[in-house]
């Protein structure tokens, strides 16, 4: 039988399974991943495999042998990077028509659908990545505050670095993210707290001014030059940092 050449939106459902399965659920027995390649018609060790080239993609990926990725791989892995929202929007659109419609017990697989007919086609794409973003950057964390260690997902934010409403195109990017707990996230979000080139807490002199009691004090002043616990994939950008430094964090009294 001849070899069959994977097309984009088959690229776009691995790419998924990458961003959303943590490593070791990345294989073939894997439920998503069986249910992923009855919608394309391949074997469930083939998409495993797919899914896990774009490892050897991704720069926070230091472990040698985790495939090989085509020049196709690239090309998406590319457009991923520069234009997350795009990409993802597709990726999350895909898998709702292939793979959830066509499956029984498509609630667990998360869909979204519309919530009555004055919810717009846009509107539901725009869950959809928001929901993407939150999944892949809890994963990527480990599911752990990147500062405080706090594993209860409820008390979790998966944090834009460059916000939501400054940059389209990075809405979905796990890049331009990290995960935060409900009042780091707060701090971080309004500008009291950023991180330095070394990915290292600090935090705003109208903060620390502003700080009255002991109890608040040893939260907040305790995680000054704390590093950031790095991801498992999809290291936070260097850029999206530095403009946070910039645009976001506020350093005046």
């Amino acid at each position: 039988m001849a070899r069959r050449d994977w097309g984009r939106d088959e690229q776009l459902l691995a790419l998924r399974l990458y961003c959303l399965l943590p490593f070791g659920q990345l294989h073939q027995k894997n439920k998503e991943v069986i249910t992923v390649a009855e919608a394309i018609g391949r074997t469930p060790s083939a998409v495993a495999m797919k899914a896990c080239n774009f490892a050897s993609l991704d720069s926070a990926i230091t472990q040698n042998g985790l495939g090989n990725s085509s020049r196709a791989d690239s090309v998406l892995w590319e457009s991923f990077m520069n234009d997350s929202e795009a990409v993802i929007g597709d990726a999350e659109e895909l898998f709702q028509k292939l793979v959830v419609t066509k499956v029984v017990d498509a609630d667990e697989l998360s869909p979204i659908i519309p919530q009555g007919p004055t919810e717009s086609v846009r509107e539901v794409r725009v869950r959809r990545v928001q929901q993407f973003f939150r999944n892949c950057v809890l994963i990527g964390y480990k599911n752990q505050c990147a500062i405080s260690g706090l594993d209860i997902p409820n008390l979790l934010i998966a944090s834009h670095i460059i916000p939501w409403s400054e940059n389209e195109a990075r809405r979905a990017d796990p890049t331009n993210g990290v995960v935060l707990n409900a009042l780091y996230d707060a701090a971080f979000d309004k500008g009291f707290m950023t991180f330095d080139d070394d990915f290292r807490v600090v935090l705003s002199r109208r903060i620390i001014e502003s700080v009255k009691t002991k109890e608040l004090a040893s939260i907040l002043f305790d995680i000054e030059g704390k590093p950031m616990t790095m991801p498992s994939r999809f290291l936070p950008d260097i850029t999206a940092i530095r403009y946070h430094q910039n645009n976001i964090f506020i350093d005046d009294v």
